[in-house]
């Protein structure tokens, strides 16, 4: 079955032809114009497998939707592309901060948001399934379930947090410079600044408490996650 959009736009010039093109491309597309019509099409059985928000609504703002959706399990998973006219860094920052994946700026190229949703889909779809549980001194992640825990806390991750994670995990030991992250989590990496990297990582480390330790700055170049956990001694 094809994958289902939720557009959750109040110009409807705009939904229309964002609904237009991705059933073009093989999407199924869902509208609504209001944020609390499109929280409550999040409460359905049903669930879209992406979300494409715009963040100036009439009532809910879109920042206050994406932290319900990653603030609820059976939401958090799914991807969400903000849709703003506003373009400066700040609101790009605050937009990754709150969860989106990716950030467009009014006026786009609507090919170019099919691309980017297509883009986003098929990175989710070919995670490495059924991996094992890993577990690095306070750390535990659960990869098939999404899940992750600090000294038996589980921790509340964005599907972007966890995949950073489990990125800079899989890698220890090893430098990742911001571009390599940018091009591996992101996926996006000539649409973002190496400031966003910083920011994630920020966040993520702020979020595992002790085990934020864990992972290292090496100033000017980048990230690496400690080859071994006892080596986070102060």
């Amino acid at each position: 079955m094809s994958a289902s959009i939720l557009i959750v736009e109040d110009e409807r010039e705009i939904a229309d032809a964002l609904a237009y093109n991705l059933e073009n491309a093989g999407y199924r597309t869902t509208v609504a114009e209001t944020g609390e019509t499109a929280l409550e099409q999040l409460r359905q059985q049903t669930l879209p497998d992406l979300i494409l928000l715009d963040l100036m609504l009439p009532d809910v703002q879109g920042t206050e939707i994406c932290r319900q959706v990653r603030s609820t399990p059976r939401t958090r998973g799914i991807p969400v592309v903000m849709l703003t006219a506003k373009g400066e860094e700040i609101d790009r920052v605050v937009g990754f901060e709150v969860g989106a994946d990716d950030y467009v700026t009014k006026p786009f190229s609507v090919r170019e948001v099919v691309l980017r949703v297509g883009a986003i889909l098929r990175r989710s779809h070919t995670e490495e399934p059924a991996k094992s549980d890993t577990e690095f001194g306070a750390l535990r992640m659960d990869h098939d379930g999404h899940r992750a825990w600090v000294e038996g806390r589980e921790l509340s991750l964005t599907a972007l947090e966890f995949r950073l994670l489990d990125t800079l995990l899989s890698r220890r030991g090893r430098v990742q410079t911001r571009e390599v992250l940018l091009e591996d989590v992101w996926n996006m990496s000539s649409e973002l600044t190496t400031r966003t990297v910083d920011t994630h990582v920020k966040r993520l480390r702020q979020k595992l408490g002790s085990a934020g330790a864990y992972i290292e700055t090496l100033r000017g170049v980048g990230y690496r996650f400690r080859d071994r956990p006892e080596s986070t001694d102060a």
